[in-house]
């Protein structure tokens, strides 16, 4: 079991929420009937059943009506199909505020399903526990025989639960009247969000083991609240601990203060239920004239601050490319800047052109200073009697001595 609530939003004060699990036949024509009722009678305005655009077997409806005479409650019921072994529809319901929830305020489920017996047309199919078998919101719940499948119960109950889940344990076996669920002693705004767990007196040892590894336990002839997974933060389970229940028909003063308590936390919120809160505050669809004349303002003003934004943009962008063109400008205007080693090349030109400069003049001299023998002419073969070396003539020498 996790007790870590980081990053997780909290349970907000004006939010009340509840999951449960419809059991019978078509529960969408129950909850219209029981809509248009509340309709006629005046306990909501209006309600209203938009079009479930991604799941075409989940059903919608919206309901608002005023608490207390003056306080907006918007409200969102969905019905999901389950499949598998369970039957029937899972609903889940989110009421939000517009200030701080108020436990006198009626339930909200009471105005989307039918209570009061079969004259209300309540055939005690909504009110089962969404997830563990066997556990319903108005009923007492007997914890099993067996210990291993207490413990299993318990720990279901509490996994990322939208309920106060509390274990009453009975000193002694209870009369009539004590055999009647608590929950009807409760205030309307925290009636179905408690599901009552009863362990029989002689239980207590193995209730007490099934709760240690939410790390609380019950008193003899009291109740605890179960710690929600994940805790909030800082959560202490002994201000959740009740030490007498009297199960004789009275009002459960000290059950009903530890109540209050654990419901002003900052519980973490599970996170189908923010999802849910999420859907309401974003998809909902049933407003008055003026609440859809101020939406559309806020549209308006929205689109205009996004069309400021692009102009800005568009206004940055061209005063960048502007700046990327008279830099490409200016760098074609400047010539090439000389690199350290063609400078040194450079430097070095002159003395190595003077150099081989004078070694040309050197082989031009040299050259010149060169004598080479001309073709001798036809007749007698240089050194023949009678014959004469031009050369010889040229020099003005005579080598026939």
């Amino acid at each position: 079991m996790s007790n870590s609530a980081t990053d997780r939003a909290t349970i907000p004060q004006t939010l009340w929420a509840a999951r449960g699990r419809h059991t019978g036949p078509a529960p969408e024509d129950v909850v219209r009937r029981t809509l248009r009722r509340h309709r006629e009678s005046g306990d909501i305005d209006d309600f209203t059943e938009p079009p479930a655009s991604q799941d075409a077997a989940r059903r919608v409806f919206e309901a608002r009506w005023r608490a207390a005479g003056t306080v907006t409650v918007r409200a969102r019921l969905a019905l999901v199909p389950i499949t598998g072994r369970s039957q029937g529809h899972e609903w889940r319901l989110v009421a939000e505020a517009e200030c701080p929830w108020d436990e006198s305020w009626p339930s909200p489920a009471t105005l989307f399903w039918p209570e009061g017996g079969s004259s209300g047309g309540d055939d005690g199919s909504w009110d089962h526990h969404a997830t563990v078998t066997g556990v319903r919101f108005r009923q007492v719940n007997p914890l099993p025989a067996d210990d291993k499948e207490m413990r299993r119960r318990l720990r279901a109950a509490a996994r990322e639960a939208w309920c106060v889940n509390v274990v009453v344990h009975e000193a002694m076996t209870p009369d009539e009247r004590g055999r009647l669920p608590l929950v009807r002693l409760l205030p309307p705004g925290l009636r179905h969000r408690m599901v009552e767990h009863r362990a029989a007196p002689h239980q207590l040892r193995a209730v007490n083991w099934a709760l240690k590894d939410l790390g609380v336990e019950v008193p003899r002839g009291g109740a605890v609240l179960l710690p929600p997974d994940p805790a909030p933060k800082d959560y202490d389970g002994r201000e959740h601990r009740v030490r007498n229940v009297f199960l004789d028909g009275s009002e459960p003063a000290e059950l009903i203060a530890a109540l209050r308590h654990f419901v002003a936390l900052p519980p973490p919120l599970p996170r189908d239920a923010e999802e849910a809160l999420t859907d309401l505050r974003e998809n909902w669809t049933l407003m008055t004239p003026q609440e859809e004349l101020e939406r559309q303002r806020q549209l308006v003003a929205m689109y205009a601050e996004a069309l400021d934004a692009m102009t800005k943009s568009r206004d940055l962008y061209k005063k960048a490319a502007e700046q990327a063109l008279e830099a490409l400008s200016a760098y074609r205007d400047v010539p090439a800047p000389v690199l350290p080693q063609q400078q040194r090349s450079a430097s070095r030109t002159p003395g190595a052109l003077q150099q081989l400069t004078r070694t040309f003049e050197r082989l031009k001299f040299t050259t010149k200073g060169l004598r080479y023998p001309a073709p001798a002419p036809d007749g007698p073969p240089s050194g023949s009697p009678g014959g004469t070396d031009e050369t010889d003539i040229a020099d003005g020498t005579d080598r026939s001595s």
